[in-house]
């Protein structure tokens, strides 16, 4: 029997709740409760199915996809910057530092003008979600006003979102037209935008959460880091920042504070099981252990880093170390705003770790062997693993989760994702859907349940 508040979804399910391994239902009924949660997942062939199909279909609430439609979990964005959306591709051609300088910052110091920060942000979030990113996480800029904005529109059109004010104060590390006047208006800010996202009269089902949000060392004084790290004591608030991301940024640290970023946050008390840590690409091993020690994450951005890091992230032995691990596009140091993309990134940038990049040296000694991720664990890193980041019940179709949910259908015109029923089976599928998949295929989109695109609203 189902409820009469529920529904339900009949599709090829496919998620991936364990690390290296795909789940495959073929035709499964996925039914959900009025609060958004999975009930049931019934396989076909078990006799509960057909009598639930039948009951969910009088009540005209079965929701049929069929050959060449799948039902994936939503996927989740650990690492995006918002207001940076206008330069997406561009710029891409500098170091960091002069990045940040000649074209981030400037535009990042629009954002006092509502008009254009409304703008930006819808056009964004539309994006994400036509995308099939059911969850991200954004950093803002300096402005409450405008970060209060994207509060707003991501909540209105339905994504899950957890959103910082950007709190950048030091002199020598930001521009005196764009950084906080004070480590504690920053901190002030920061409290108003926490009180701001917790009580928002549209945020019931708490679909928003407010993230303290220290952009990165150079941009921080020892007193809003050693604040913020107190704040995050307080309020138990996530925490995301950027980590030893570029040789120049890993280098600052250790040249201002003696000691890599991982030890310096973890001082400033703003490394936590909530803590979201961005690149990481040049961790130590005692760095690892201290953020697995800690519960944190980290945010693999593995097309931005390509541009900005000139490292790739060693993801295979954070994974097998049992670090957590999602992926993240890193709007804009990456040039694409599609998972499915930095899914099919991981995949390839640890094949160059993998077999090396200099063809003038030997094979043997040309890259780092067994370091090679493959399609089920990007899946994983995408979905499962930044659930587990954030510690959110999302990224797996199970029992007891958000239904945070996507359909990719590659029924749809126009489009470079084509299956043959004769040659493909759904692992084959799966594949073909991390590397080819485009925004176009993502047809239907859910969040806690709530169906925020379909092919009648695309």
């Amino acid at each position: 029997m189902t409820p009469e508040d529920t529904f339900g979804i009949e599709a090829t399910v496919i998620d991936a709740p364990v690390l290296g391994e795909v789940r495959i239902r073929e035709q499964a009924l996925v039914v959900v409760n009025d609060a958004g949660t999975i009930e049931h997942v019934m396989e076909a062939g078990e006799p509960a199915h057909g009598v639930a199909r039948d009951e969910l279909i009088d009540r005209g609430a079965l929701h049929h996809f069929g050959d060449g439609a799948y039902l994936l979990p939503g996927l989740i964005d650990l690492h995006n910057h918002a207001p940076q959306w206008p330069q997406l591709g561009k710029a891409l051609d500098i170091p960091l530092e002069d990045w940040l300088e000649r074209y981030t910052f400037p535009l990042e110091a629009r954002y006092d003008d509502l008009d254009f920060a409304d703008r930006v942000y819808e056009s964004l979030v539309d994006s994400m979600v036509a995308n099939g990113t059911t969850t991200a996480t954004y950093f803002a800029t300096t402005h409450l006003r405008a970060t209060q904005r994207l509060a707003d529109i991501c909540l209105a059109r339905g994504q899950r979102a957890l959103i910082g004010k950007v709190a950048m104060d030091h002199p020598d590390g930001c521009p005196e037209y764009y950084r906080d006047p004070s480590a504690e208006a920053a901190i002030d800010q920061t409290i108003q935008l926490i009180d701001y996202i917790k009580h928002h009269p549209d945020n019931q089902m708490s679909l928003l959460r407010p993230v303290i949000t220290p952009r990165f060392l150079p941009s921080c004084t020892d007193d809003l880091l050693r604040g913020l790290g107190e704040l995050a004591s307080e309020t138990s608030c996530h925490v995301q920042t950027h980590c030893s991301e570029s040789d120049w940024a890993h280098q600052y640290g250790l040249t201002r504070f003696g000691q890599t970023d991982t030890e310096t946050y973890q001082d400033f008390g703003l490394l936590t099981s909530r803590t979201v840590l961005a690149h990481s690409n040049f961790i130590t091993d005692t760095d690892a252990e201290t953020i697995i020690s800690a519960g944190a994450s980290v945010a693999h951005c593995p097309l931005s880093n390509i541009f900005f890091s000139n490292a790739v992230f060693p993801a295979r032995e954070a994974l097998d170390s049992g670090m957590h691990i999602g992926l993240g596009t890193d709007v804009s140091g990456g040039s694409s705003p599609s998972i499915l993309r930095a899914c099919a990134d991981a995949v390839a940038v640890s094949r160059i770790r993998e077999d090396g990049a200099n063809a003038r040296l030997p094979h043997a000694v040309r890259g780092t062997p067994e370091t090679r991720l493959n399609f089920s664990e990007a899946l994983w890193m995408a979905t499962t693993g930044g659930g587990l980041a954030l510690g959110l019940p999302i990224g797996v179709l199970a029992p007891g989760y958000s239904f945070d949910a996507i359909v990719v259908d590659a029924n749809v015109e126009d489009t470079d994702l084509m299956f043959w029923p004769e040659l493909d089976t759904v692992p084959d599928v799966l594949q073909k859907i991390i590397h080819n998949g485009i925004r176009r295929n993502i047809t239907s989109v859910w969040v806690q349940g709530r169906l925020i695109k379909s092919p009648e609203n695309d």
